[in-house]
């Protein structure tokens, strides 16, 4: 009896705490439209300091400059925000800096973890369509 009570009880705590979800109007967020990302970037490659960010949308503690735009830009990019170069694409052989960049966390309804460099043309494509994330200077090639 005791447990029984225990289970509904939590059950209860669980169904209102679900239910309180949501932002500051009241409205509930889609999972798939929360974003919860840290952006790890190393501005003179990975032998350097890093410098670690992080961004919440539509609201939360976010610590990226412009966080805003910032995710109102992720928005507009879709999916394409973290996609790897397809396989087999041919890259042009320009060299664009040291610089690395990790994103890790929740987008799009999903875990992602993608890594960014400027080692190639196609790399170089990839950091600068979400550049935005990594407001750091760039060390020069």
């Amino acid at each position: 009896m005791v447990t029984e009570m225990l289970r509904l009880a939590l059950a209860l705590v669980l169904a209102l705490s679900i239910a309180g979800c949501g932002n500051a109007t009241g409205a509930r967020q889609q999972p798939s439209s929360v974003v919860r990302l840290r952006i790890t970037v190393w501005p003179q490659g990975e032998a350097g300091a890093k410098v670690v960010y992080t961004l919440s949308c539509p609201t939360g503690k976010s610590t990226l400059p412009a966080a805003h735009a910032a995710c109102n830009k992720l928005s507009h990019l879709g999916a394409r925000a973290f996609a790897p170069v397809p396989a087999g694409t041919a890259c042009t052989l320009i060299y664009g800096g040291p610089q690395k960049a990790l994103v890790t966390g929740r987008f799009l309804g999903k875990t992602i973890r993608a890594v960014f460099s400027r080692t190639d043309g196609c790399q170089i494509t990839r950091w600068s369509r979400v550049a935005f994330l990594f407001p750091h200077r760039l060390a020069s090639p």
